[in-house]
């Protein structure tokens, strides 16, 4: 705890505490609420369209959601909507990552107390979109592969033995699966705050965020997760309603109109709850970062040379993002 440390933005120029951080990740909201949640709510609704077309599309062009015989679901028809819901998955995971950029850039201002509108942040991030949509495609073959690799390896223990023993094989490597990804997930943290604010390329990125992760894992593991408790609660508060409403029009008909409308107010739902959650995700992993530079590499010292140019100093403290560790 540095004692008078000045504060040109959200956040003051010293190690940050928790507290510190969850302010700061409200604070950038609530001072610049057109770029944040404007940006916010194009990505959503864009992703969310996408992702209940992908959803509903084949099975309502095929006329069998509400169908009261299960075995008109024929294997082309379950085919076409499991690639449609993986594709949509697809384009969620990439929409996520390309939001998470455009907000770390409003994060970098707001650091400063400096205001960026909507044109200039796409200004910023257009040339980092390319290797922000590497890191997503490689974070998502890197999932694919793990899951493939644990129904492979179940699978055949399944076929040259008995149901049994994959149970017994499997539940220990679904585990293992996912304490790895989570270490996986947690390492990689930085790297979209990396790529965008210190214009890296990806590999670098990767391994830059594994060392600022490395000396201090469960601390940033623990932030994350509380985040993400936090998010998911107000979320899932704001959704609520409106899955509700859903659940009230299926019950009520089994038409496949009804299911389209239905999922179509739970979508609305879960929208609005992304739109005001995931701003705040994002601003949590841009100051957590912030946090682990000035922890690691004394990098408050070099904002603060920065602030002195004052809050229009726009140009020069976003370059103040490109300094390296000595």
């Amino acid at each position: 705890m540095v004692p008078g440390a000045i504060k040109p933005g959200i956040i003051p120029l010293r190690p940050l505490t928790l507290s510190d951080i969850f302010n700061g990740a409200v604070g950038y909201i609530r001072a610049n609420p057109k770029a944040t949640l404007g940006l916010t709510a194009i990505v959503v609704v864009i992703m969310q369209i996408i992702s209940l077309a992908a959803t509903l599309g084949p099975l309502a062009a095929y006329g069998r959601i509400a169908t009261q015989r299960p075995e008109e679901l024929t294997w082309g028809v379950m085919g076409a909507w499991m690639t449609s819901v993986a594709a949509g998955l697809l384009v969620t995971w990439l929409g996520g990552t390309m939001l998470s950029g455009m907000l770390t850039v409003v994060v970098g201002r707001a650091v400063f107390g400096s205001p960026i509108t909507i044109g200039e942040t796409w200004a910023k991030i257009r040339g980092r979109l390319l290797p922000l949509l590497g890191l997503a495609l490689l974070e998502a073959a890197v999932v694919a592969a793990l899951v493939g690799l644990v129904a492979v390896i179940v699978a055949a223990v399944a076929a040259v033995g008995n149901g049994a023993a994959a149970v017994l094989l499997g539940f220990p490597l679904v585990l293992l699966m996912i304490a790895l990804m989570v270490y996986l997930y947690t390492v990689v943290l930085f790297a979209p705050v990396l790529i965008v604010l210190e214009r890296l390329p990806v590999i670098d990125a990767i391994t830059r965020s594994f060392a600022l992760v490395r000396n201090s894992f469960w601390r940033v593991l623990g932030i994350r997760m509380l985040t993400f408790i936090v998010a998911t609660v107000v979320a899932d508060a704001v959704a609520a309603p409106f899955s509700i409403g859903g659940q009230l029009v299926l019950a009520g008909m089994t038409s496949t109109a009804a299911v389209l409308i239905g999922t179509s107010i739970a979508s609305i739902g879960s929208a609005i709850g992304q739109i005001i959650t995931a701003p705040f995700n994002a601003g949590v992993i841009v100051l957590l970062y912030t946090d682990r530079r000035m922890r690691a590499e004394a990098f408050d010292l070099v904002l603060q040379t920065g602030a002195a140019g004052g809050p229009y100093a726009a140009e020069s403290t976003d370059n103040l993002w490109l300094t390296r560790p000595v």
